[in-house]
């Protein structure tokens, strides 16, 4: 035998060396590390079989059988399931190539004009491109290493199938974009008068926001950019009050009244429109956050007061709202304390979650935080936890900016692979944080040959950092550098147990490797800062499909390993698992850390029974906040209403007791984001059967130890 066959018709010479180094990558893959006279015996194997079929030319398919027959009758069958696993990964991806490649490949330059209505955006060109197969175009189009790490697990490149048409998500300049007007493609929307239309257009933005990127948005500073259109709304009623002619006496204190009453208005139709207003060609409605609690002026206390009364309330009948996702600062001197001049809004909004699930927390004197809220930035954060407040090519803070891309790492796997050597481990991470790095820079060369008119509200309307002065013909270059670049992990945990056989929950010495683990990524990221000048960060990736997707793989590779892939889903990032007993206060104190390393985005999940007290809720958060350096912090528990009259029924009650409908539904959060229960992926739907309350599940006993 000279002659190779390949699949696409040609021959090549036969090259013993490219057998050897399959082998050796799936080896790797696994753990098993192959002297090199083991390996020449495998592949003197493979030789020997090809010899004996006694043909002049060999099929690289032909070739590929007699390496994993090799490897079975030598007895390493762990590297012949990797070996086969990304063989038949690598085949999926040439089956889906030839004309359907081609034509993504158009349709991803310029959507064709045949309709007149459709765009050239993000939402349009999905239209046109099944989201499945543009994965597979993407991954068939990038460097062969990289793919591989995709598919057989060792990375995950988020949203694969926007990678090569737009980017992920925005802190939108909520009030400069109001008062200067905008144009979502069909007409130009003028400056708002009053807080109603105001209300209304904070709406759109995020709609539009949404069809051209693939992640969600936020509205930073909610209350005070609404804050600046409620004094015209003001002096139009009392203009109109006047004109009626009614005492001066009785002017101020209607003019308050009926202010009030549109402010009431105008925030029920924001919560109304996020839970009905759909995007992405109607397939969802917008991921939306909206951040407040610190007011800079009376309208704005206003704003957050109205705001947090009309989410309580709920829907129509009193059904729960997904969205948006509420985040309520808290900060010492502001509102935190009893003496504090917007205490009342803590006190509210403390009292509005333990109904509702919203908001959530976000401690503004963690020093990361407060750091900039001294230099004048207001720092803010997604349901997604994207958070950035750093800039290393222009001023600091968050708003017109958000993540680019994120890449996460299945840690998980590198603690399996090291075999408890914790050197081998952390060698083997920082191949797995380089590879991460190559394909965001890789991501980084792909994005940059968008124009500005494939974005063309986000980068058009001059929502993001970096558009200023852009035409529509102008690569989007200056707006890849002000974002950032997240390189994300999942499960700590398990990697730790992997590791040491404990987690991080458990005892000291699994403590402090968790930290050591997530502080080598850090400083891994914070020099890679330093070297391209673009934006990296450290990400405690969310996970909700990616959760079951690492350990289905991994499983199938290492079979059950006891704490790590006994059950179908990875941890979420850096947090205790789920079904481990744990009080809050231990909680908060362990996962507190993390929250500064993790500069991308994080947060906290605190479990409790049924419906909390606002107060405990409070009591919690106090806790949280005066004594750690912990951020972002949700406090979960399961939501059920009756959906014929919206009545909240207790966990045990299966039939309304307002109306006896048994029609009932549930919600609880995910990854940031409330959802209906029905909704949930395989391995986050396991997870929430999993969860413990961390007050060892005692009814209305919130003590913190």
């Amino acid at each position: 035998m000279q002659y190779v066959v390949k699949r696409d018709g040609r021959e090549v010479s036969f090259n013993s060396v490219k057998i050897a180094t399959a082998i050796k990558k799936a080896s790797d893959e696994v753990g098993e590390k192959l002297k090199e006279s083991e390996l020449l015996d495998i592949v003197k194997k493979v030789i020997n079989y090809i010899e004996d079929l006694e043909k002049e030319k060999v099929t690289v398919e032909e070739i590929q059988n007699l390496v994993e027959k090799a490897l079975l009758v030598k007895g390493y069958e762990n590297i012949k399931i990797a070996y086969s696993s990304y063989r038949k990964e690598r085949t999926k991806v040439r089956e889906i190539k030839s004309d359907l490649m081609r034509a993504i490949e158009k349709i991803g330059i310029e959507t064709d004009r045949d309709n007149a209505n459709v765009g050239n955006n993000f939402s349009s060109k999905l239209l046109r491109i099944a989201s499945e197969s543009n994965k597979w175009h993407n991954l068939a189009m990038m460097p062969k290493h990289l793919a591989k790490a995709h598919e057989n697990g060792d990375l995950y490149y988020h949203d694969l199938d926007s990678y090569n048409l737009t980017t992920n998500c925005l802190h939108i300049p909520t009030k400069e974009i109001l008062e200067r007007g905008f144009n979502t493609g069909y007409g130009t929307i003028k400056i708002p008068k009053r807080i109603e239309t105001a209300a209304e257009l904070s709406c759109i933005l995020l709609q539009s926001t949404q069809n051209d990127m693939f992640g969600g948005q936020s509205h930073p500073d909610f209350d005070n950019d609404m804050a600046v259109f409620v004094e015209p709304t003001r002096k139009e009623i009392k203009l109109e009050l006047e004109e009626l002619g009614l005492d001066k006496n009785k002017i101020e204190e209607l003019t308050e009244k009926k202010l009030r009453k549109k402010v009431h208005q105008a925030m029920q139709g924001v919560i109304y429109n996020l839970n009905t207003m759909h995007s992405r060609a109607g397939s969802q409605v917008p991921f939306s956050s909206i951040n407040l609690g610190i007011p800079y002026s009376k309208d704005a206390a206003l704003i957050c007061e109205v705001f947090l009364l009309e989410y309580e309330k709920g829907l129509g009948k009193g059904e729960q709202p997904i969205f948006p996702n509420i985040i309520f600062r808290v900060k010492e001197g502001v509102n935190r304390e009893p003496e504090d001049k917007y205490y009342y809004l803590y006190k509210l909004a403390c009292r509005v979650a333990a109904k509702r699930m919203n908001p959530t927390f976000m401690n503004i004197d963690a020093d990361f935080n407060k750091e900039y809220y001294d230099m004048g930035y207001m720092p803010a954060t997604m349901g997604c936890r994207t958070y950035l407040m750093k800039n290393v090519n222009g001023e600091p803070g968050c708003k017109g900016r958000g993540n680019i891309a994120p890449v996460t790492i299945n840690l998980p796997r590198i603690g399996i692979q090291a075999k408890g050597d914790i050197n081998e481990f952390f060698n083997i991470l920082d191949k797995r944080l380089n590879l991460a790095k190559e394909s965001l820079m890789h991501r980084y060369d792909i994005l940059k040959n968008l124009k500005v008119k494939d974005l063309p509200f986000v980068a058009g309307q001059g929502l993001m950092k970096g558009s200023e002065g852009l035409s529509k013909e102008d690569s989007i270059e200056p707006i890849l550098k002000q974002g950032t670049w997240g390189i994300g992990f999942i499960g700590l945990a398990e990697t730790l147990i992997s590791l040491i056989g404990y987690h991080h929950g458990e005892n000291n010495e699994a403590k402090d490797l968790g930290v050591k683990i997530v502080s080598h990524i850090r400083k891994f990221i914070d020099r890679v800062t330093e070297e391209t000048k673009l934006n990296w960060s450290c990400y405690a990736t969310p996970a909700e499909g990616l959760s079951g997707k690492f350990i289905k793989k991994d499983k199938k590779v290492f079979g059950t390993i006891k704490g790590v892939t006994d059950k179908d889903y990875y941890t979420n990032s850096f947090h205790i698992p789920v079904n481990y007993p744990i009080s809050i206060k231990d909680k908060i104190d362990i996962e507190a850390t993390y929250h500064k390393l993790c500069n991308a985005g994080h947060i906290s999940y605190l479990e409790v029974d049924d419906r909390p007290s606002g107060e405990a809720i409070m009591d919690i958060l106090n806790y949280a906040y005066k004594n750690t350096n912990i951020s972002y912090i949700g406090i979960n528990f399961h939501i059920r209403y009756c959906k014929n009259c919206g009545s909240h029924l207790s966990s045990n009650e299966r039939k309304c007791p307002e109306c006896g409908s048994g029609d009932i539904q549930g919600v609880s959060r995910v990854t940031g984001y409330l959802s209906l229960d029905e909704r949930f992926g395989p391995g986050k739907y396991e997870e929430r059967a999993d969860r413990l309350s961390h007050l060892g599940n005692r009814k209305n006993n919130y003590k913190l130890l």
